[in-house]
């Protein structure tokens, strides 16, 4: 693309961009530190791409979904996923009409605009699985009718670590459909004493205004489509994701038994996508190695299986994709 291509598309971005300060400074007032988190939010939001957020209970996971939520001027809907939860709690059923003898159709919960799926992981497979159809096609069939689901759709989950009681892991075909997994780890000292003060009392007032209308993401949305990804990049995030599945193609052979399963192509479109959305976040109309590295262990660390023998040396997928991105060349 030429110069003047890509000054074009700059300029589009900081239009378009306006909103994302103001998006982020309503998250910072009610959630302290967890920049990383609120950025990463962002990106889903901008990338179209469903969140899952891990990490042990009281670190804002949920409380910065809602917060984002209402920072939208948006439908929102919170579901507590529990272990008694059933496929039709979550899409609809269909309802028998006594006076007309016919079935009517009560939509769930799904249908709104931002889904916060409250620890995912408490729930059985079977409900779990039922919102396959809903992040992937953005559609919901209920008995013979199948609903559109209405746009922006974003499901953001969170999860208690697996190691935690009454959890289910997550099956491998649902964690795929995850553009991004994150995990939420404490607050630095610093923080957790700005949270002290903030917080430490009986009632806790925070204002939350809503900054951003949906129209406003789907045009950003359009403009990270435009976001000019060079062909040296493209190659670089292949290299990233083949050498998941084949390391010793790249010289990485101490990592050729490590790994089970590498990432599937979903990845490389991820990747791209969220590498598209972390460059708008900066302000800038194309894509940057940089960018690649920030955002790929979001995208590659539930996609990248580790084997028995890297569990046995506590080798984890984020060790693993670490190893990858300090290893690979960078274009």
């Amino acid at each position: 693309m030429s110069d003047t291509g890509i000054t074009a598309i700059n300029e589009k971005v900081k239009d378009e961009s306006a909103f994302v300060a103001a998006l982020r400074g309503e998250m910072e007032k009610v959630i302290i530190g967890q920049r990383y988190l609120i950025d990463r939010l962002m990106i889903g939001l901008l990338a179209n791409g469903h969140l899952l957020l891990e990490g042990v209970p009281g670190l804002a996971k949920t409380l910065a979904v809602k917060t984002l939520a209402a920072a939208i001027n948006t439908s929102f809907r919170r579901i507590q996923f529990t272990p008694d939860l059933l496929p039709a709690d979550l899409v609809g059923t269909q309802v028998y009409n006594p006076k007309t003898g016919d079935f009517g159709t009560r939509k769930g919960p799904v249908f709104a605009n931002l889904i916060l799926a409250d620890e995912i992981n408490r729930a059985p497979a079977k409900v779990q699985s039922a919102l396959l159809e809903a992040m992937q096609e953005r559609q919901v069939t209920i008995g013979q009718e199948t609903f559109p689901l209405p746009d922006p759709f974003l499901v953001l989950a969170t999860q208690n670590p697996i190691e935690q009681e009454g959890t289910y892991p997550l099956p491998e075909a649902q964690v795929d459909r995850f553009m991004l997994k994150l995990v939420v780890t404490y607050p630095s000292l610093e923080e957790e004493r700005r949270i002290l003060d903030a917080n430490a009392r009986t009632q806790v007032v925070t204002h939350v205004r809503a900054v951003v209308d949906p129209a406003a993401i789907l045009r950003a949305r359009k403009i990270v489509d435009e976001i000019y990804v060079d062909d040296k990049i493209k190659d670089y995030i292949l290299s990233i994701v083949f050498a998941t599945r084949n390391p010793a193609a790249y010289k990485l052979d101490a990592l050729q038994d490590n790994i089970r399963y590498g990432a599937s192509p979903r990845a490389t479109l991820f990747l791209t996508l969220a590498a598209r959305a972390h460059a708008f976040l900066q302000g800038r109309g194309y894509v940057t190695p940089q960018d690649v590295k920030s955002i790929a262990p979001d995208v590659l660390r539930h996609r990248v299986i580790p084997s028995f023998e890297a569990e046995a040396e506590d080798l984890t997928a984020d060790k693993i994709v670490a190893t990858l991105l300090n290893e690979l060349p960078v274009p």
